[in-house]
């Protein structure tokens, strides 16, 4: 048998996460922490199976599974009140905390799982408000804990950022990885810093967005239409590191300089790209820049990159097309 699973919380969160891993055939103990009556609490479970059987409908019209496959799924998910997991927690080997993002709330949740959780037990909370640092005071051994923040459709999305604490084991991290891993998602590990990584690029992103708008630039749909059929496109093959490398960090210095100077201080870039270029480091052309480009063969990686946009282009329906103009 599959290790199991417990998720601390039944809300949206709680209902995705618990997906995820039933969807890739491992049993998840879903906890609702909140006191409830007995026929409102029905009424929560009998909600969460429909939304979780609509996710699923979904995805069997898109193909993704098979539509007489949804039952056995679904039978992974065993729903429990704080009272009724008291014994069941004990035999989850991973714990996921997915409950409001109030303090007094979380510290309740820390308190129940540390009560009845194994004593080795990893558990990581889902928060995108508090750093791991903040919330492993209110864990029994926190050594074993991380924050662990999945983006939103949680079924769907494969990207989960693992941050880990001062007082995180190496092991911890490792687990967790590898468990995330082994269902098909693409962890990556942080340290502790509020916004992670993707919420303080897309903070940046989606407010230089909206100044577009609002200095008069350009439409909310002209900045839409920029970011979907060029920002986008183009990061869906290179991530923003490897960009820089690739048109080279110099651009990137000399760009941001004239943004900075132009419109905003805000635009000045950061020091490593000023020290990159300074020691000849501006990415491909120099054999390195954030990446080390030495033992690669550039041509091929170009090769290989361009056929991926090409692939991207494919897939979107905007390749070029010969000889469309009349």
């Amino acid at each position: 048998m599959k290790e199991r699973i417990g998720v601390v919380g039944a809300g949206r969160m709680g209902r995705g996460i618990a997906l995820s891993f039933a969807f890739a055939g491992v049993p998840v103990l879903l906890i609702d922490l909140k006191e409830r009556s007995d026929e409102d609490r029905q009424a929560l479970v009998n909600a969460a199976i429909d939304e979780l059987r609509s996710d699923l409908n979904f995805l069997a019209t898109a193909e993704i599974v098979a539509a007489d496959k949804i039952q056995d799924i679904l039978g992974l998910i065993e729903f429990a009140s704080a009272e009724s997991a008291q014994t069941l927690l004990m035999t989850c080997t991973l714990i996921f905390e997915g409950v409001p993002e109030v303090m007094d709330v979380k510290r309740d949740a820390f308190a129940y799982i540390g009560k009845y959780c194994a004593g080795d037990a990893i558990v990581a909370s889902t928060t995108s408000t508090f750093v791991v640092t903040d919330l492993a005071a209110l864990i029994v051994n926190p050594e074993r804990f991380v924050n662990a923040h999945w983006l939103n459709p949680a079924h769907l999305m494969p990207l989960i950022e693992v941050s880990r604490g001062d007082l995180s084991s190496p092991q911890t991290v490792e687990k967790i990885v590898a468990t995330l891993e082994s269902i098909g998602k693409v962890p990556i590990v942080c340290s502790a810093s509020p916004g992670y990584i993707v919420p303080r690029i897309q903070c940046l992103a989606m407010s230089e967005a909206a100044r577009l708008v609002e200095e008069g630039v350009a439409s909310a749909e002209d900045v839409d239409k920029a970011v979907k059929y060029g920002f986008g496109l183009r990061f869906a093959v290179l991530g923003l590191l490897e960009f820089i490398d690739w048109g080279g960090g110099d651009i990137l210095y000399y760009g941001s300089n004239y943004l900075s100077e132009a419109i905003d201080p805000r635009f000045k870039g950061p020091q490593i790209v000023a020290d990159n270029m300074k020691n000849n480091r501006n990415g491909l052309r120099d054999g390195k820049g954030f990446y080390d480009y030495k033992d690669t063969d550039v041509n091929l990686y170009r090769e290989q990159r361009l056929r991926d946009f090409i692939a991207q282009l494919r897939h979107s329906n905007m390749l070029p097309v010969e000889g469309v103009a009349k």
